[in-house]
């Protein structure tokens, strides 16, 4: 009787367990049965911008993910810009055989695109600004290797236009900027030539990190400059909340090539709006996966420089108001936004 009594409470007690773990599996059983992509993501140095896109990136593709019924996965690093560790990123995305990998910043697709010569992945870079000149593709209309992505090309003259409509008569401009980014190289060109076609000097001043661009900042101010121009640097945007003040208070507008320096203390930052951007970055991906694409036959995509975006604590701090400001600069722009200075958006 007992081990008839100890064969029932055996087999109830399987019978328990076993509907313990098909009621587990039947919430994840939706889950088990979709297609699962692994995305590998590196983005290059913490910052404003490249954050923005970042987030948006995954933003993107996890409504693609719900909407077409997949599960995209994600290995998300940051090299903090150090070329050992961005190298052992890639190399554990190898490892580690993601469908696809996005790199945010020239910096990143350059060593993607290096470390995938003999590798059937795709690449989809983010955020680089001049992917001809970097040598990332030779044709925007399509690379006819494993790579393409979106471009945060920046329009040089009109930065300038601006610059001119607000200080007609200026006669000095400085730059500030880190030559070793690739994405300040043919910006920087635009800008002296703009500068020299009208006769106006130019003084640079460039920083490799935080405090080099302190030194640097602070140099602009006793060089008496007016007007600071600063492109899509990552370097320069890395450090604009420790140099912003310095420039407020020498009466000095910082004009910019991002949205996100001026959320970190610029007088204005004028491009590309990174939020459509990475969104846009993650719907290339997407439709690289889900479709089959050939990513040597995707176009570059490239977007209107049209938004101008100013910080009103800092017009201020200069002396002057933002609604002047943007009934100024409106006639230039596709748009002009407020912004007050914070840490993130």
């Amino acid at each position: 009787m007992k081990n008839t009594f100890k064969k029932i409470m055996i087999i109830a007690l399987c019978a328990v367990l076993a509907l313990s773990f098909a009621a587990c599996g039947g919430g994840k059983s939706g889950e088990t049965d979709k297609k699962v992509y692994k995305i590998g993501i590196c983005n290059y140095v913490p910052n404003a911008s490249l954050d923005q896109i970042e987030e948006n990136i995954v933003a993107a593709l996890d409504e693609i993910a719900s909407e077409k019924g997949v599960v995209f996965e994600y290995d998300r690093q940051n090299c903090n810009a150090d070329a050992n560790v961005l190298n052992q990123i890639i190399a554990n995305f190898i490892a580690n055989e993601v469908d696809l990998m996005i790199g945010i910043a020239t910096p990143v697709a350059l060593a993607m695109q290096a470390a995938t010569e003999d590798v059937d992945i795709p690449v989809v870079f983010s955020a680089v600004s001049d992917p001809v000149g970097c040598g990332l593709t030779d044709d925007m209309n399509g690379s006819g290797t494993n790579i393409t992505g979106t471009s945060d090309y920046l329009d040089t003259n009109s930065v300038f236009d601006l610059i001119f409509a607000m200080y007609p008569d200026i006669d000095k401009v400085g730059f500030l900027y880190d030559l070793g980014q690739d994405a300040s190289t043919q910006a920087i060109a635009d800008a002296k030539a703009y500068l020299t076609a009208k006769g106006v000097e130019s003084v640079e001043r460039t920083g490799t990190n935080v405090d080099e661009v302190m030194l640097a900042a602070e140099a602009l101010v006793r060089d008496g400059v007016k007007v600071v121009f600063t492109p899509q640097d990552n370097t320069i945007m890395s450090a604009e909340l420790s140099i912003y003040e310095t420039f407020a208070e020498a009466g000095i507008a910082h004009f910019t090539g991002a949205d996100s320096f001026a959320l970190n203390g610029a007088f204005l930052g004028y491009g590309v709006d990174y939020a459509n951007l990475g969104r846009m970055t993650g719907e290339m991906a997407a439709d690289i996966l889900l479709n089959e694409k050939d990513p040597g036959t995707v176009p570059v995509m490239t977007f209107d420089n049209g938004t101008a975006t100013v910080n009103t604590e800092i017009c201020e701090k200069i002396g002057v108001t933002y609604d002047d400001m943007a009934e100024l600069f409106g006639p230039l722009c596709q748009e002009v936004k407020p912004i007050q200075t914070s840490e993130s958006f």
